[in-house]
This record gives structure tokens, sequence and C-alpha cells, in this order.
């Protein structure tokens, strides 16, 4: 797939609103926000395009650092008591636009069901 911009998020080459990070994680505020609170959780690992390349067996810790990351940053923006939604887009039909893994956390507003 190639370079994507979360890549260079990761390297900082190039800014963001960065509200978390780990070793195994980055987080930072969406530019184009569809809540009060929009954040993109990454991982370091510039190696997954999608859901689809993902495996119980390789991945499990990596998976469990993004939502523990979810969790730590729900909790910071003040959305872990009223609800917080998770988001992973797989694929074009599905609305991925940067073919790295990264999930959206959505909070701060009453979602809708179903979504889209």
């Amino acid at each position: 797939m190639g370079e994507t911009i979360f890549a260079k998020i990761i390297r900082k080459e190039i800014p963001a609103d960065i509200v978390f990070e780990n070793e195994k994680v980055l987080a930072f505020k969406d530019i184009k926000p569809q809540a009060p609170v929009h954040v993109l959780i990454i991982p370091k690992d510039t190696g997954i395009p999608t859901v689809s390349d993902l495996s119980s067996s390789k991945h499990s810790e990596l998976l469990g650092a993004m939502i523990d990351a979810a969790n730590q940053i729900a909790k910071d923006f003040g959305v872990s008591e009223k609800g917080f939604r998770l988001v992973m887009n797989c694929g074009a039909d599905a609305g991925q636009e940067v073919y790295h893994l990264h999930m959206h956390l959505f909070g701060g507003r009453k979602m809708n069901w179903p979504p889209g």
C-alpha cells in the first residue's frame, strides 16, 4: 500500500494533536471531527493496512493495547461514564480512507443506531 500520512505522524514529520502515546500506539485528534470527541488510535506498526490483515495469534497484544488506549483516552476526555463508540473501518466500502489500521473513538454526544 505504500507510505501513509499516519506513518509520517508516527515519525513526527507532520504535526498532529497527539493525546496519547506509548511504545505500541499513538492517538491524535481527527482533523475533521464527527463528534465533540473524535480521536484516531493507530498502531506504531506501519505494516497493517486493514482489519483483514490482523490475526489473533499475531496481533492480540496490539489490539489489547489499542483498547487500553481507548479506555484511557475516554477517561481523559470525560466520556467513559456516559459512553463512547469505537469504530474500525475495513476497506473502501466501509469508508476506510487511510490504509493503516486505525480505530476511531467518538464521544461527547448521543450516538445514533444504526450508524451510517
